[in-house]
């Protein structure tokens, strides 16, 4: 199938294509347009010229479009739900499950840009000569926010970015991934198909490398929200100059186990946690910090847990499917060569076929190993023993990233004192590392990202205040 850019209210083609092909098997699954920058000039001043309209609308009549996409993204779970996981080889029931929690997450976001109010402030309250100061605060859009969305979960963290940026009243100029393009565009059709003004949401398809810098130091745009990798996170901000921008990237998300913790559980958490969608998650565990007299039973422990993971299809609702492409796989082998070579102790077989690589764990990893250090992106984990508490904390610490860490044990105490000390943007308390519920605020810190995110956070993100005194 042909699929087509929404532009200015119609959909439209390029005269260039790019071809998509499932990872799974290379089934051709239609073709996408590659713009050019003179299109993308386009989408970007027909969206200029929407705004003022946009913007000048009650909350509640911006809902009500949110609501009607809401609605249909729900009546079209599977349709979607099946071209999703084709396109990014994920399982059929979490593919569809995707669509249903994006649909949530955009009424979330209608019913909480209504509670997004101003506020009075009296200037009587911070000096008696101020007394009959008042400040109006309001709320305003940002204007055009730029939403650059990533393969792994192209409709939801899609969605995240355009949902809250519509109900604070700014437009949207949307750029899927290029592997995720036809998900993306599905999702921007349920709110066309709720008849959201032309131009509100302008779609822009093609290759990162050929438009990927124009878009970002486009002149037009306001803010930009992206989520994708820590290198192109950190070209962004180069490029962003003084525009504000908000950005979701890597992590080498850790889990601490204490000798007191519940290892059965820490177990099945650790595996969810590590190779759920085949570890293609920046919220992934991807590597474990266990204390010496615990290491032992815990490595059987989630050893017996991954062999019984599934791989396969994703439309066999496998727990394991192929990677995005063979770079990914081809990086992931790499780090698994070095592993072995520096006497990491493999616990289960590594296996290749193409971009399908069965789960493989590491004992007795070393900080020398770049598997230590590295972000995968993949089907591996790598277990560290440590002595002390305070050596988890500072090898956690130690790394480029800062998202998430979980700490898995009994004291409540010590996991709080644990949770202060960590430099990352979300501590996990006995359960894996994980992105929601999406209402909850979602950050990193360092090489993780710039902003919070979760549906307040995000419009408050892309919304800015404008004081208007007056004097009674």
């Amino acid at each position: 199938m042909k699929y087509k850019n929404l532009l200015n209210g119609e959909w439209k083609e390029s005269e260039k294509e790019i071809t998509i092909y499932s990872p799974i098997n290379d089934e051709k699954l239609g073709t996408v347009p590659a713009m050019t920058r003179e299109e993308v000039d386009y989408a970007m001043e027909t969206a200029k010229i929407a705004l003022d309209k946009w913007k000048s609308m009650a909350v509640v009549e911006r809902a009500n479009y949110l609501y009607k996409a809401a609605e249909i993204l729900e009546r079209d779970k599977e349709i979607i739900g099946e071209i999703l996981a084709k396109e990014v080889s994920k399982g059929i029931k979490a593919a569809i499950g995707e669509v249903t929690r994006t649909a949530d997450l955009i009424r979330y976001s209608a019913e909480e840009g209504m509670r997004t109010v101003g506020e009075i402030v009296e200037g009587g309250s911070f000096e008696a000569a101020s007394k009959n100061k008042i400040a109006l605060v309001r709320k305003e859009p940002m204007g055009l926010v730029l939403a650059i969305a990533p393969f792994n979960y192209p409709v939801n963290l899609s969605a995240s970015k355009i949902a809250p940026a519509l109900i604070g009243g700014n437009v949207v100029i949307f750029k899927p991934p290029t592997q995720g393009s036809i998900s993306g565009l599905l999702l921007v059709k349920a709110f066309y198909e709720a008849g959201i003004p032309e131009s509100v949401i302008n779609t822009v398809t093609g290759k990162g490398s050929e438009i990927g810098d124009y878009l970002i130091g486009h002149p037009l745009v306001d803010f930009i929200n992206f989520t994708g990798s820590t290198p192109v996170g950190k070209r962004i901000g180069e490029l962003a100059g003084m525009r504000p921008i908000m950005l979701e990237l890597g992590g080498k998300d850790g889990a601490i186990v204490l000798d007191d913790a519940d290892l059965e559980k820490a177990a099945k958490d650790i595996v969810s946690g590590a190779f759920s969608y085949s570890g293609q998650r920046c919220t992934a565990i991807k590597r474990v910090l266990v204390m010496e007299n615990a290491a032992d039973r815990l490595a059987e422990l989630i050893t017996e847990e991954v062999k019984k993971l599934k791989v396969g299809d994703p439309f066999d609702n496998a727990d394991i499917t192929p990677l995005i492409d063979n770079r990914a796989a081809d990086f992931i082998e790499g780090l698994v060569i070095d592993a072995e070579e520096k006497g990491a102790k493999q616990l289960t077989e590594y296996k290749r076929e193409r971009n399908l690589l069965w789960p493989v764990l590491f004992d007795h990893v070393t900080l020398d190993m770049r598997i230590a250090w590295e972000e995968p992106f993949g089907p591996v984990l790598p277990l560290i023993r440590i002595k002390s508490m305070e050596e988890a904390i500072e090898i956690c610490n130690g790394s480029e990233y800062g998202l998430q860490t979980s700490v898995f044990t009994k004291d409540i105490v010590k996991a709080f004192d644990i949770a202060g000390k960590l430099e990352v943007g979300t501590v996990q308390i006995n359960n894996k590392t994980q992105r929601g519920p999406d209402n909850f605020p979602f950050l990193g810190i360092k090489g993780s990202g710039v902003g919070v995110q979760g549906i307040k956070y995000s419009i408050q993100s892309m919304t800015k205040v404008k004081s208007i005194v007056i004097d009674l």
